[in-house]
């Protein structure tokens, strides 16, 4: 496998912005689907360019530790895998994890900062650890750290049994070895895998019995694993999706089939147009009820208060 990042030569334009009858910004990006089989379906750009996958292995992460023990159910186990908004929600059951391992919020490990959540953000009084969107995870690795007799001081070393563990189960669900590591916002190992990798460890996520067990959990309480948007992508088409940070989306429906994608400029804002439409242009999802989702959680474009544009999808995407 050779150690190559994705580049602009390897990206075809994906989405625009348009405002007032005219693009103003254009998102090039790459995307993979395959089908409950591991097959390509659609390829766009190049699949086979490392990406780093961010929070989307938050749910490799969470089989990892399923694997190792970990025993939480509901919606503690969906935080386990959560880019979460920071409500007091939230905090809650971040505590709970917490209270689980006997240990209080300073041993959390990742950095502080603001809830994301506009109102609880404007409520905060300061920067926490807990507050910070990956504090669920951090919660849960070291409750598995606690379960299993692991240190819980070093639990983001690279060396960490757990974060070795993590890694190889990377490397089984993308099929292929991990080419590069780096640190990931929240201070863990992050693993750079092509799309193709990525797109069928969603595939194999679902057939995966700990896969399958995290993503039950999910269904019953989206509310706790990403944006209010991911949250109606999975209650409005039984999907299971994560945005990552830097433009990454995955989704896999129900059945495997699944999209994988990164938006070169890093913005998040067309990822869930562009997943569900590559989606529905395998008939893996109704296109009415994917262009229904899109239109709810698209934010429109803007002038004096008025909708005057928005995200469209380029014919790249819908074409078969």
């Amino acid at each position: 496998m050779t150690h190559r990042a994705l580049t602009p030569e390897g990206t075809v334009e994906l989405a625009r912005l348009e405002r007032s009858g005219m693009i103003e910004s254009r998102h090039a990006g790459a995307a993979v689907v395959v089908s409950g089989d591991g097959s390509v379906l659609r390829e766009l750009g190049d699949g086979s360019a490392l990406v780093y996958g961010r929070s989307t292995l938050k749910f490799l992460q969470a089989v990892t530790m399923l694997r190792a023990g970990l025993d939480l159910e509901g919606e503690q186990l969906v935080l386990a895998a959560a880019s979460h908004t920071g409500t007091p929600r939230h905090l809650a059951v971040v505590e709970q994890i917490l209270a689980r391992a006997s240990l209080g919020d300073d041993a959390l490990k990742c950095p502080v900062d603001y809830p994301i959540d506009a109102p609880s953000r404007y409520s905060a009084t300061g920067k926490r650890r807990i507050t910070m969107n990956c504090s669920g995870k951090h919660a849960a690795f070291l409750l598995t750290c606690v379960l299993n007799g692991w240190p819980t001081e070093s639990y983001l070393e690279p060396s960490h049994p757990l974060q070795r563990a993590i890694r190889a189960t990377v490397e089984e669900f993308t099929g292929e070895p991990v080419a590069h590591s780096g640190i990931d916002g929240c201070g863990a190992p992050v693993f750079a895998v092509t799309l193709r990798g990525l797109a069928l460890a969603m595939s194999r996520l679902i057939t995966d019995p700990d896969g399958a067990r995290l993503a039950a959990a999910i269904r019953a309480d989206s509310w706790a694993l990403d944006s209010p948007a991911v949250a109606t992508v999975i209650d409005s088409l039984g999907l299971i999706a994560k945005n990552g940070a830097e433009g990454v989306f995955v989704a896999v429906t129900p059945e495997g089939t699944s999209v994988a994608l990164k938006i070169m400029d890093g913005s998040t804002r067309a990822s869930i147009a562009v997943g569900l439409s590559l989606l529905a242009s395998v008939g893996a999802v109704d296109a009415a009820t994917a262009e229904t989702v899109i239109a709810e959680t698209i934010e429109p474009v803007l002038g004096g208060g008025l909708v005057v544009g928005g995200i469209r999808v380029t014919e790249a995407v819908f074409a078969s």
